[in-house]
């Protein structure tokens, strides 16, 4: 009989299960590409595992597999406190409620993905022009996290993104070299702007201040960046705070497009 009551669905359930999977979906969303992917797959195996033993009464291993989960919540927030921020800033983010992010957010629900307005070649083509001369540049593209906070740190810009632009922007003589840039759309939307620098131990010592500030920000927001190193004029693409290995620019436009949709 709980088997036969198991079984028997109503609307508050359907309505459980879908916030569920887009909630499960949303983690997935923040943890894909990073180490912590593995660690969210393994958790929903355990969790999955608990539940079943659950439903088939078997209680010496539910209560086990329960303890342990009740035990590890603590170390969870832990391992995924950046996920979890990501996750709140996502939620609370000022842009989620306009209208193209928030059909941006469900856009798994369309058969279709949401081109981006962003001149990708534009910005990948001026970083390629700086690099042949060296000249450092460190480039933020805004996703569905608001980055006001950072832009407060700058000075405010309105300008459509062309390849002369940025270059003139990061030239060695500009009172605005200094600093990040951001974007937003197909917008410069602030330069000199202020990031925080990440503290993790495992970057590379060849990488700089700016590579560090690329990895803060990516770490704290869903913001894509780019740098050009001023000592070797070497191109990187930074994401969830790792480095985004690529064999040529067109590849590299290839994937911002595709983590902008």
């Amino acid at each position: 009989m709980d088997f036969l009551n198991f079984l028997e669905f109503k609307i508050t359930d359907v309505i459980d299960i879908v916030l569920v999977a887009a909630m499960l979906y949303y983690v997935y969303k923040l943890v894909k590409g990073t180490v912590a992917i593995n660690i969210f797959i393994g958790i929903v195996i355990v969790w999955a595992l608990w539940k079943l033993t659950e439903l088939l009464q078997m209680r010496m291993i539910s209560s086990m597999v329960g303890g342990f989960m009740n035990i590890g919540l603590i170390a969870l927030i832990i391992v995924f406190q950046q996920e979890i921020r990501k996750f709140l800033l996502m939620i609370g983010s000022t842009n989620f409620a306009s209208k193209r992010n928030f059909i941006r957010h469900f856009k798994f629900l369309k058969q279709e993905a949401m081109p981006t307005d962003m001149n990708v070649e534009a910005i990948v083509s001026a970083c390629e022009r700086m690099g042949v001369t060296k000249t450092g540049a460190l480039i933020v593209m805004e996703r569905t996290n608001s980055l006001d906070f950072i832009k407060s740190t700058g000075d405010a810009m309105n300008i459509e993104i062309t390849q002369p632009i940025l270059e003139s922007i990061f030239f060695k003589n500009s009172p605005l070299h200094d600093g990040a840039a951001v974007i937003q759309d197909n917008f410069i939307t602030a330069t000199r702007v202020i990031l925080p620098v990440s503290n993790d131990r495992s970057i590379p010592l060849r990488f700089g201040l700016r590579h560090r500030a690329a990895v803060g920000i990516s770490e704290k927001t869903d913001a894509l960046c780019l740098v050009v190193s001023e000592e070797t004029g070497t191109i990187t693409y930074i994401k969830n705070g790792e480095f985004i290995p690529f064999k040529s620019t067109k590849e590299l436009i290839a994937r911002i497009k595709k983590d902008l949709e």
